[in-house]
């Protein structure tokens, strides 16, 4: 099973940046996409970037232009760049990698790894 730690969160001031990160306990080049998710207070996991081409329609509006996901093979981490915080960005944010053909029947390898998640707070 490969192992996802996200890090990087915290107490932030609206309008700053942070940026989390995700290591993997394997090279991050055996696995084919990443993205980062956040589960705000009172409401369902959102897609909030991702390396993918497909699936972007569902990120928030308030979110695009503003978060960037990236990866460093040399450094094995994947990240999330988040600009100009606001109250609202408030939440704990998943990292995960999945198989590029995650859900179609028949088709190999598939998997679907979560982190634990990191919180991240934004005061106003």
């Amino acid at each position: 099973q490969v192992q996802l730690v996200e890090s990087g969160g915290g107490l932030a001031q609206a309008g700053d940046s942070l940026t989390l990160s995700c290591a993997a306990s394997i090279p991050i080049y055996g696995l084919d996409v990443f993205a980062w998710y956040r589960q705000r207070e009172g409401k369902e996991r959102e897609l909030v970037s991702t390396e993918s081409d497909t699936g972007t329609d569902t990120i928030p509006g308030s979110v695009k232009g503003r978060f960037a996901i990236s990866r460093d093979q040399g450094k094995n981490q994947v990240y999330l760049q988040m600009n100009n915080l606001n109250s609202d960005d408030t939440g704990v944010y998943y990292c995960n990698a999945r198989s590029r053909h995650y859900g179609q029947p028949h088709v190999r390898p598939s998997y679907d790894y979560w982190g634990q998640g990191t919180q991240v707070t934004v005061s106003s």
